[in-house]
């Protein structure tokens, strides 16, 4: 039986990416960062507002929005609090109104229960969601990573799944108190998952995301105190990774998003104490949730494609479009050296996978 070799779909989109634009331009650019979502087959990306400044004003979206340069479109998120400090409510009527399609202080968990409640009655009156990067920080300490035999035999600090579901819960809570669309970031921990899943199942307007490293990876597989493999929420356990994955399936989670998180080789030298977290993943992304879920998990591709196209357009108001087209017989090995992101820091190089996109720029 022939095998058709190349799929399209309606255009996939990144609902969470760091461009680093203002403020760290040695990691990623706009222009840089957009050029490695093409690479990987994107029509549109979603910018978090932890830049330096913080995307807290006007300015900052219509500067990420009218750059006509870009090969692929920037639907802006803006963020939740006066310069992601979680103590006072930024303009988010302003902000809607220049464009941001969500609001986030992405990086930072807004701790203060009052201020979160008053952000998500207005978010909800304006029709946008609530994206939250779920952490309470007094249960996370010092914490880099989960319990694994790299954390035990380099004696690292360790972070509770408790610290994510707490977190979660609250926000779950706030949900329904206030109609607020709610969207959790890069889901790490099985209990999220079920958190979420009930929360879906009363009905509330609940979703989440999976990232490809935390289907891909559990924190089993950190073969070192490296850097590289540093990222937060930090890889969850096999039984973590399972749910996830599982969740992908059934629809739980209808949403992938890489968290591209570009730094400089200077600031991953080293181990996981005193290392900035995250790692890149917009042009690896594709092929890596195919393999895991498709190949592996043997999810339908069409399901699969969703997860890249309707799930992330209809978190952010919008209808897919566009073009991706995949080429299943592909059969590349991860080269950091040809990637057009600026920043090289991920724990994907030399794996090799069999499905990969054909880059929006080359389509004809």
């Amino acid at each position: 039986m022939k095998t058709e070799r190349y799929l399209r779909f309606k255009g996939f989109r990144d609902v969470h990416v760091h461009f680093r634009d203002p403020g760290s331009l040695l990691s990623e650019t706009r222009a840089t960062g957009a050029a490695a979502a093409a690479a990987g087959g994107f029509v549109c990306v979603t910018t978090m507002p932890n830049t330096t400044p913080a995307g807290d004003n006007v300015a900052w979206i219509r500067e990420q929005i009218e750059d006509a340069s870009l090969p692929v479109r920037i639907a802006p998120s803006a963020c939740l609090t006066k310069g992601r400090l979680g103590r006072e409510v930024a303009d988010l009527e302003r902000l809607a109104e220049a464009g941001a399609v969500a609001f986030t202080d992405d990086g930072s968990f807004v701790a203060d229960e009052g201020v979160m409640r008053e952000a998500m009655r207005r978010a909800a009156a304006l029709g946008k969601p609530v994206m939250q990067h779920a952490v309470v920080p007094a249960l996370l300490g010092a914490g880099v990573i989960r319990d694994c035999p790299v954390a035990r035999k380099f004696n690292l600090p360790v972070m509770p799944p408790e610290a994510e579901t707490e977190a979660v819960r609250r926000d779950i809570a706030l949900c329904r108190e206030t109609g607020c669309a709610l969207h959790i970031q890069h889901i790490s921990c099985a209990g999220t998952v079920e958190l979420i899943r009930a929360a879906q199942r009363e009905g509330l307007p609940v979703t989440g995301e999976a990232t490809p490293h935390h289907l891909l990876f559990a924190c089993e597989d950190i073969p070192d105190n490296d850097a590289n493999w540093k990222m937060a929420p930090p890889l969850g356990n096999r039984a973590d990774r399972a749910a996830i994955r599982a969740a992908v399936k059934d629809g739980t989670l209808g949403i992938f998003a890489t968290d591209h998180a570009p730094h400089p080789a200077a600031a991953k030298q080293g181990g996981f104490i005193g290392t900035a977290n995250g790692i890149i993943g917009l042009e690896t992304a594709v092929a890596v949730t195919y393999h895991v879920m498709v190949e592996e998990e043997g999810m339908d591709v069409n399901e699969w494609a969703k997860r890249w196209t309707e799930g992330p357009a209809h978190l952010i108001g919008e209808e897919p479009d566009g073009e991706t087209v995949i080429d299943l017989q592909a059969n590349r090995t991860v080269d950091p050296a040809t990637f057009k992101s600026l920043s090289r820091n991920m724990p994907y190089a030399g794996l090799t996978f069999s499905a990969w996109p054909i880059g929006t720029g080359e389509l004809t």
